[in-house]
């Protein structure tokens, strides 16, 4: 059997933690933030999780075999 590819662009965009959940890059944060509030910029800012629901696809993209609770 062959071995599993991960998809790169996937690679790029996700990091596994070391409890294994899935980090993500938030959203609506890289440009026309002029007209955002300064309340709704600061709600924006960090790193997200992955919602429970798209943890098993992304795995899958990822490689990552292991059980997913």
């Amino acid at each position: 059997m062959p071995k599993m590819k991960t998809r790169r662009s996937a690679a790029k965009r996700f990091t596994l933690t070391g409890s294994g959940k899935i980090k993500r890059r938030g959203a609506f944060h890289r440009h026309q933030l002029v007209h955002k509030s300064a309340n709704r910029r600061r709600h924006m800012l960090g790193n997200k999780l992955v919602d429970r629901s798209n943890v098993a696809q992304v795995k899958r993209m990822l490689g990552i075999t292991a059980q997913i609770p």
